[in-house]
């Protein structure tokens, strides 16, 4: 049952992931307040939403929007053709705004922080994007928050507001041949790692665990028990 003060705050709403996690929060009687860290407004807020628009380069900024979080879920995320190949620009969005999230997480006292992360991420990967995500994982690990829930998801199913090629032509190939693969390889609707997500928040389990394509399965069975 929620409390009074039951408040649950997204980073990167404007995304896939970020963008269900704001909507699903806006409908569940569990959280009283959602509130949404961004650097531009989201073409769509929920009703009841609020957004705190900042410079995340801006630390004091960044913790007083963070402060007073009970679950923070970091959804931020971007790709090389965005950043125009800036590879300085690429590791502050996928690994610098989540590791910082995280520290503002624990200063402030918030209970719980929910990152996503990619199925392979490894801070010894020769992949920048794969490396990127564990160095912030491992950099998260080592904390001491409370309790800590990263999701590595494989392939991300559902409607973007930007245009992937390559992620367009799995969408048509992978799903018929998903069971194919490794489970936690498996593709994975936005929506459904929203509500992983918002599961384990529920939870609050202690430490730090990681959530691949079965786990998340089984979390949202979970919470919709």
């Amino acid at each position: 049952m929620a409390t009074a003060t039951t408040t649950a705050t997204v980073i990167g709403a404007t995304g896939l992931i970020g963008g269900h996690l704001a909507e699903l929060l806006s409908k569940d009687d569990h959280f009283t307040k959602v509130r949404l860290i961004t650097r531009r407004m989201p073409d769509y807020v929920p009703h009841g939403v609020e957004v705190i628009a900042i410079d995340f380069n801006d630390q004091d900024a960044f913790r007083a929007a963070v402060d007073g979080s009970d679950a923070l879920f970091c959804a931020v995320g971007t790709t090389r053709k965005k950043v125009k190949g800036d590879m300085v620009a690429y590791r502050h969005v996928d690994r610098d705004i989540p590791v910082n999230a995280a520290q503002h997480c624990l200063e402030t006292g918030c209970r719980h922080y929910s990152l996503v992360s990619s199925v392979g991420a490894s801070a010894k990967s020769s992949n920048f994007y794969l490396r990127f995500k564990g160095e912030a994982e491992e950099a998260v690990s080592g904390m001491g928050i409370p309790s800590v829930s990263v999701f590595r998801p494989s392939m991300l199913m559902g409607k973007r507001n930007e245009f992937r090629l390559a992620e367009e032509i799995s969408k048509i190939f992978a799903p018929p041949l998903s069971f194919l693969f490794p489970s936690k390889y498996r593709p994975i609707k936005g929506h459904d790692v929203a509500q992983a997500m918002i599961a384990a928040a529920k939870r609050e389990d202690q430490g730090f665990r990681v959530y691949h394509f079965n786990e998340m399965k089984a979390l949202i069975k979970s919470g919709k028990a």
